[in-house]
């Protein structure tokens, strides 16, 4: 697919094109929630092996695994606002470029 300049760039289908104020916003509250959900998440799971330190008979299982829940949801959440473009950002990666 050709931009305006007429060179070519490779559309990925998993892209979302959205105007500048759009890409702004979901990259900034997507990185604090996916932040503050990585915290929150190994925060639920120190509580849940009392620091690392309860025996296995004592760790509290639905807590841990709520906690492992919300580390992967923090991590969905920043891989899906990598999908967000604006219009002027090339497809491919910087690094995939030649000289």
């Amino acid at each position: 697919m050709a931009d305006a300049n007429g060179s070519e760039q490779s559309a990925d289908d998993s892209d979302v094109i959205v105007p500048l104020s759009v890409y702004k916003i979901v990259t900034v509250f997507s990185t604090l929630i996916a932040g503050a959900a990585v915290v929150a998440g190994f925060a639920l799971l120190d509580t849940a092996t009392q620091q690392a330190q309860a025996p296995v008979e004592e760790i509290n299982v639905p807590l841990a695994l709520l906690g492992i829940g919300v580390i992967v949801a923090g991590s969905a959440v920043y891989v899906f606002s990598t999908r967000f473009r604006t219009a002027g950002m090339g497809m491919a990666n910087a690094k995939d470029d030649g000289d």
